[in-house]
């Protein structure tokens, strides 16, 4: 389970990171990663779930969020403070299970820090 303090909960911060963060895409979910300035952030890294009806119906779409919130927890001590992640399933992922789940959204974070180092 993704503890309270770790999600992204205001429309603004979603909008921000999907906008002006860095973009990798994997067969089962699109990542977008922010990194905010330092006082922008509180203290713990924030991770967004987008799981839209394209996915499927409720059970298929909640089945999924489980899965993604339970992955993303796995990952809160390789994220840096000030990262912002929003995690987008794309239709796939209803059919992916957990294993395939995170090895996709470790490879899209691995490639959105190169990308982001990259930038800078």
């Amino acid at each position: 389970m993704l503890p309270a303090r770790y999600r992204m909960t205001r429309s603004k911060d979603f909008g921000a990171t999907v906008s002006r963060g860095v973009r990798a895409a994997q067969p089962d979910l699109v990542v977008h990663a922010l990194r905010v300035s330092e006082d922008a952030f509180d203290g713990a890294p924030k991770i967004g779930l987008i799981v839209s009806k394209a996915v499927g119906n409720a059970v298929q779409r909640h089945r999924v969020s489980r899965r993604l919130r339970h992955v993303a927890a796995s990952l809160i001590d390789d994220l840096d403070p000030a990262d912002r992640i929003v995690i987008r399933a794309l239709p796939r992922s209803r059919d992916a299970d957990s294993a395939r789940l995170e090895r996709q959204l470790r490879a899209a974070l691995k490639r959105v820090r190169s990308e982001d180092r990259a930038r800078r």
